[in-house]
């Protein structure tokens, strides 16, 4: 193979490597609904490793007085919801919006208890850290008030 055909080849082979595919909103908004699934699940089938693999290193949950603030602290704190037969608590996106650049979403929905009686809502932040890998990146819940309960 000649030299410029060399590298003509290696240029194309390392664009197309690093650079992701353009995705629309909307495409985006599908992904990040399906990962917000995927990672509720992770608490129905008592998957606490599963868990861990959709935070960011950076991920700072409120849960508590004191935000947690990283990967291995947001991973060690939720690992008792991971320990019993029954999930103490399930929850389900109703509400997915990305930005334009498709690199950055919101998500939002109810939180039931063991009984299925709504508790709370969450609101999660989630980043595109890698082609089709979103992790979560801030994640905070709030009760539900007792005059919005049925």
């Amino acid at each position: 193979m000649s030299t410029p055909t060399a590298l003509l080849l290696s240029l194309c082979v390392t664009g197309c490597a690093v650079s992701p595919v353009p995705q629309t909103p909307s495409g985006a908004r599908e992904q990040v609904m399906e990962t917000e699934r995927a990672f509720a699940k992770t608490m129905a089938d008592r998957d606490h490793a599963a868990f861990t693999r959709y935070l960011s290193d950076e991920a700072v949950f409120f849960s508590g007085p004191t935000p947690l603030r990283g990967k291995q602290a947001v991973a060690n704190h939720w690992a008792r919801f991971y320990t019993g037969v029954k999930a103490p608590f399930s929850w389900e996106p109703k509400d997915v919006e990305v930005l334009d650049s498709g690199d950055l979403a919101l998500s939002s929905g109810p939180v039931h208890d063991a009984e299925g009686n709504r508790v709370a809502t969450f609101t999660s932040i989630w980043r595109r850290e890698a082609p089709n890998t979103w992790r979560i990146v801030f994640d905070k819940g709030n009760d539900v008030c007792a005059c919005a309960k049925p």
